[in-house]
This record gives structure tokens, C-alpha cells and sequence, in this order.
């Protein structure tokens, strides 16, 4: 059915409960007549029975009993007018309802034509959109059936072409194995020519030959071991006492363990422990960007409030605690941040530098220095020989040779200025090969020193023959400042060299960036330019490290070699 049909189905259901709602009325008025009438028929017998005993007062009620049928009728016929009305009242409605129902049933059927029109015609559309794609794509299959065919046949007349080539190459290797192996047998049959003239000539045998040759050389080196032992037994007893006496003062000298782990290990609090989650980073990428950013090795461990940074190089590991210092104040800690404020710590590390500088010079008293100079000084603050801090070495050196020039009556500025400078060299140990006096030297050339201060730098380790008094009370206060008990502790100095050495072998590498030697020397991590170094060449390049730190160095253990290739592409948005 449609919905005009349901629309007429409901009016006309509308329209029948009208009706049925008059009649209803019209029946219930029409029963109220009638009980009215039996009422009356049963008074009208009773005033009969009455009546036969009082016919007067029969007649009077007779009278008003006609009144009331009166008007019972009046009421009756009201009922009848009043159901008449109601049932006009409703046919009215039902034909008001009927004609607005026909109305509502057009419209709406206009409607769903419209909207059906419209669905027709969108889906049309949409048919035609897909019909015209599917062609598309069907053209686009074909085209690159028809590529892929060419390529096809392309690839086979490549190989084809490649098989020619072989073949013939193939032909060409079989003449030279033929050639190559008359040619071996030549020269064998040549060989052992040779061997039998030269056995006829010499007299001997080959393996005669070889027996003698072989004593002449065990008899030489017997005799060069009895010499070469001899003069280390000759030396041992000369140098017996003065060993001694060394050994004895070495182990005056020696300072407490607890000083020994200050000088690589610095610790810095943390307000709470669960800053330490926050160190390490989700799966540990926090503090590997930390290692390898900062080439400081991360302790962390069940020290309540509190990590350890562990690194040979002073100026290296100030730098890495000032950089997790501000990271716990800022609280920010990811790897880009940990960038940021290393280079926000590396600046404020040269500036305390800068300024250690400027106290050393006013302490000793030298005003006209060159910049550079001051900065390299500034640099030996973090610096330690034997464990003893440099600067504060130089301080020393200076003082006590300005003592003896003045008790000596000579030019205290100079060797003052000689002995503050003498080592000057040690700031760039890390980074030019040679001794530090020869370096210190040359800086000082460089930067505008007199002679007589180059000379004593140069000379006060005696790589050059002292010729000058300043270079020989340089000596004498350099020694005085070492040597006094406690001053220097060896095992410390041994232990930075050899890492100092091991990240020089590193970096001696073509393509490598940056070097750091992280678990107190168990571990070297080679940063390596990934533009100049592949994954193969990275792994040759560890081999290389690895080969050359066993041939070149002793160590406890073993020692890890980490190549590092990491690409980087950054890009603003702006």
C-alpha cells in the first residue's frame, strides 16, 4: 500500500469513531428516556392503587404525573436533536479530515517523488563516476602490462647478451689456465734448477745450509742476551739505591683511595629519587644522549639522592655535571634539551675558566699576556699531572722561583714569568702530538715571549740542554713543587695517559668525529660521520681500533670498542 492509501485508511478510521462516538450518545440518551419512562409507569401504578382509595388526590397527581410526561418528552425530544447535532458535527469533521488527509497524502507523495527523482538521478551519477574509473584503471593496467612486457622483453635480451659475454669469457679464462699452468710448471722445473746449481756451487745441501745458518744465529743471540744481561745487571746495581730511595718516597707520598676517585668521579644530589626515572629516560634514551653528548660516563645506582659522573678529562666531566645539574633545576629532560643545556654548560665552564685565569695571573703578578694564553691557562684548571691540579702547580712554581731569583739577585719578573708559563703545554696535550715543554714552547713563540722564557719552557724536562739561569731555576722550582710529600701520586697519571692514548688512536681514523673513552677506560665510543663512513666501514673501522689498542697498549680486562653512525635530517617550520 501506499501512503496516500494509508493516509485514507486512517481517516476513514478517524471518521467511523466519530460516528460510533454519536451513536454511543445518542443510545445513552435514548436509555435514559426509557428508565425515565418506567419510572413513571411504576408511580402511575402505584397512584392507581392509590387512587382507588383516595380519588381525589389520584386526580391531582394524575395531573402533575402528565406535566412530568410532558416534559419527559421535552427532554426526549432535546436528546434527539442534541444526537442529531453531535452526528452532523461529526460527518463535518470526518469530510474536514478526509479532504486535509487527501491533501497531507498529495503533498507527501510529491515529496517522495521529488526525493526519489533526486536519489535516481545522484545515483546515475555515481554509477557514471565508477563506470568512467574502473576505465581508467583498466587503461592504466594495460599500459603497465605493456611497460612491464617491454622491460621483460628488454631483461632477456640483456641476459642473453650476458650469456654471449660469459661464454666467451669463459673460453678466454680456459686458455689462460692452460697458459698459467705450463707456465708454473716451467718455473718449478726453473726452481729446482737453480737449487741444484746452488747446492753444487755452495757444496752443501739445503737442509744442511739451513742447519748452520740456523746455529750462527742461536750462537749470536746467545751472545747478545749474556751482554744485553749483563748490562741490565750492571745498571740495576748503579740505579739499586736511588730506586730504593724512590720507592720509599713514593709510598710516603701516596695520598688516600678516596682522593684518587675524586679526581675522575664527581656526584652530584638530586631532590629525590624519582628524578633518577627521569634521568635514565624511557628504555634508557635519556642518559645514552647524555653519554654520548656529553662523553661522560652516568653512574647510577642504589645511592639514595644521588648519581656519579665518571671521566678522565676534568674540563670534560665539569662540563657534563653542570649539564645534569641545570637539567634536574629545569626539570625538562629529553635529548634535544640535554643538547641545548650542554652547550649553555660548555660556555659557563669557559667562563670559570677565563676567570680561574685571571686569579692565577693576579696572584703571581702578570699583567701584559697574550689572550690565548690566558685562555690555554684558564684550560688548566680541571687539568691534574700525577694528580696534582696544574694551575695551581704553576702558582707554586712561580712563587718559589721568584723567591730564589730574588735571594739570587736576578730578574724576578722573567723567571717568574718563566716558571708560570713552563707548562702551559699540558692544555693542548689532548690535541697536538709531542712533549708538552717542546708544545709549551712553541706557544709562547707564537704568542710574543722573550727568549729567555721560550728556552726555560722548552728546557725544563731537559728535551733541550739548559742554557740559561732562568731554565735552570725553572728546573729546580718545578721540581721543588712536584716533589714536595704528597704533591703527585703516579698510578693517576699512568691511568689518564693510557686513556688519553686510547682516544688518540681513535681519532687518528679517517671519518671519525668525536671519540670519548667511557667506563674508566673499559669502554671507547667512536662517533663516526656517517657521510664518510658506511655500516661495513664502521665495523672495519671498530676492528682497526680494537687491533691497534691491543698492540699498542697494556690494560687490565678487555676493552669494548662502540662505532656509533647515526643520521640526522632537521628541518624549520616556519
Amino acid at each position: 500500500m501506499t501512503a496516500l492509501d494509508w493516509v485514507l485508511v486512517v481517516a476513514i478510521v478517524v471518521l467511523a469513531a466519530f460516528v460510533v462516538i454519536g451513536l454511543v450518545l445518542g443510545a445513552r440518551a435514548l436509555r435514559q428516556l426509557q428508565e425515565s419512562k418506567t419510572a413513571d409507569r411504576d408511580r402511575r401504578e402505584q397512584t392507581l392503587d392509590a387512587a382507588k382509595a383516595k380519588v381525589d388526590d389520584a386526580n391531582a397527581k394524575a395531573a402533575s404525573v402528565r406535566a412530568e410526561a410532558a416534559a419527559a418528552k421535552a427532554e426526549a425530544t432535546a436528546a434527539r436533536a442534541e444526537a442529531r447535532r453531535v452526528l452532523d458535527d461529526a460527518h463535518g469533521e470526518a469530510d474536514t479530515i478526509l479532504e486535509h488527509a487527501h491533501r497531507q497524502a498529495e503533498s507527501d507523495a510529491e515529496q517522495v517523488r521529488t526525493a526519489a527523482r533526486r536519489s535516481g538521478e545522484r545515483e546515475v551519477a555515481l554509477l557514471n563516476a565508477t563506470a568512467k574509473e574502473q576505465a581508467a584503471e583498466v587503461e592504466r593496467r594495460a599500459a603497465r602490462i605493456d611497460e612491464r612486457e617491454r622491460l621483460h622483453a628488454d631483461e632477456v635480451e640483456r641476459l642473453v647478451e650476458r650469456e654471449r659475454r660469459l661464454a666467451a669469457m669463459d673460453a678466454d679464462l680456459a686458455s689462460r689456465e692452460a697458459a698459467l699452468t705450463a707456465r708454473e710448471a716451467e718455473l718449478t722445473a726453473a726452481e729446482e734448477g737453480r737449487r741444484r746449481e746452488l747446492e753444487r756451487i755452495a757444496g752443501l745441501t739445503a737442509d744442511a745450509a739451513r742447519t748452520e745458518l740456523i746455529e750462527n744465529i742461536e750462537t749470536q743471540a746467545k751472545r747478545e742476551a749474556a751482554i744485553l744481561v749483563r748490562d741490565i745487571e750492571s745498571e740495576a746495581k748503579h740505579t739499586a739505591d736511588t730506586r730504593a730511595r724512590h720507592i720509599v718516597v713514593d709510598a710516603i707520598q701516596r695520598i688516600a683511595s678516596e682522593q684518587t676517585a675524586e679526581s675522575v668521579v664527581s656526584v652530584l644530589h638530586l631532590p629525590s629519587d624519582e628524578m633518577k626515572g627521569r634521568i635514565i629516560g624511557r628504555e634508557g634514551r635519556n642518559i645514552r644522549a647524555f653519554e654520548s653528548t656529553t662523553g661522560v660516563n652516568l653512574i647510577i645506582d642504589d645511592t639514595p639522592e644521588a648519581v656519579l659522573l665518571s671521566c678522565f678529562d676534568p674540563v670534560r666531566r665539569e662540563v657534563g655535571r653542570l649539564t645534569l645539574e641545570k637539567l634536574v633545576l629545569d626539570g625538562r629532560i629529553h635529548p634535544h634539551r640535554i643538547e641545548e643545556v650542554f652547550d649553555s654548560a660548555k660556555n659557563e665552564v669557559e667562563r670559570l675558566c677565563e676567570r680561574a685565569a685571571e686569579e692565577a695571573l693576579v696572584d703571581v703578578g702578570i699583567t701584559d699576556i697574550h689572550p690565548e694564553l690566558a685562555t690555554l691557562l684558564g684550560r688548566l684548571r680541571y687539568r691534574t699531572s700525577y694528580g696534582q691540579n696544574v694551575l695551581k702547580h704553576l702558582v707554586e712554581t712561580a712563587h718559589i722561583a721568584g723567591i730564589m731569583a730574588a735571594e739570587l739577585r736576578l730578574d724576578v719578573p722573567t723567571i717568574k714569568r718563566s716558571a708560570f708559563l713552563h707548562d702551559i703545554g699540558k692544555a693542548l696535550t689532548h690535541e697536538v702530538e709531542g712533549s708538552h715543554a717542546l708544545i709549551g714552547a712553541d706557544l709562547a713563540r707564537k704568542y710574543g715571549e722573550s727568549e729567555d722564557v721560550v728556552h726555560a719552557i722548552e728546557a725544563h724536562h731537559n728535551e733541550v740542554q739548559p742554557q740559561t739561569v732562568e731554565a735552570v731555576l725553572t728546573q729546580a722550582a718545578d721540581a721543588c713543587s712536584g716533589g714536595r710529600p704528597g704533591a703527585r701520586r703516579e698510578s693517576l697519571e699512568a691511568y689518564v695517559k693510557r686513556l688519553e692514548r686510547i682516544e688518540e688512536i681513535a681519532a687518528g681514523k679517517v671519518g671519525v668525529d668525536k671519540v670519548f673513552a667511557m667506563q674508566a677506560g673499559r669502554e671507547i665510543r667512536v662517533m663516526v660521520r656517517p657521510e664518510d663512513v658506511d655500516d661495513i666501514g664502521a665495523a672495519v673501522l671498530a676492528r682497526d681500533v680494537a687491533k691497534q689498542i691491543e698492540e699498542e697498549l697494556t690494560y687490565p680486562g678487555q676493552i669494548r670498542v662502540t662505532v656509533v653512525r647515526e643520521s640526522r635530517v632537521t628541518e624549520l617550520a616556519r
